[in-house]
């Protein structure tokens, strides 16, 4: 779908490519924020894509299910539980409680911090772009009922 922009799909690639592969962030942090924005904000695409990898960086079935299922998940590590209380206050209100802050601030550096507000934040892009235009596979780039006014 992007690539209907050229300009806005680069752009795209670049920043999530960033996010994806020259953070230090790590990869079963990165993977557990993507799902539960996707679950929150019920982008199939995004977690469909995601999970398999989520798997790949370590999180267990169990991490899995309560990303998808649970408004409040309890998970493995109390850092993971740390990450996913930030990505539901980033996801649902945007600002973030103090006491949530702190917890972070307890797990995380500072460019840790950073970079996970910026998957957060970029994940939520994604998720938005996708339910917004109903993307749900690859085989249908463009869903919704064509409009002629554009």
């Amino acid at each position: 779908m992007l690539l209907h922009s050229p300009a806005i799909a680069d752009g795209w690639n670049n920043f999530l490519g960033a996010i994806r592969t020259r953070a230090v962030l790590a990869a079963d942090l990165r993977e557990l924020v993507i799902l539960r924005v996707a679950a929150l904000n019920d982008a199939a695409y995004e977690w469909n894509a995601h999970e398999p990898l989520a798997r790949k960086a370590g999180l267990s079935e169990t991490d899995i299910e309560a990303v998808r299922e649970s408004a409040a998940p309890r998970l493995l590590s109390e850092r993971r539980e740390a990450v996913c209380a930030y990505a539901d206050a980033m996801t649902s209100s945007v600002e973030v409680p103090d006491q949530v802050f702190a917890a972070i601030k307890n797990h995380l550096s500072v460019r840790e911090i950073v970079e996970l507000t910026a998957t957060i934040a970029a994940y939520n892009l994604v998720s938005r772009f996708l339910v917004a235009l109903e993307i749900t596979t690859e085989d249908d780039p463009l869903p919704r009922p064509a409009d002629e006014r554009s």
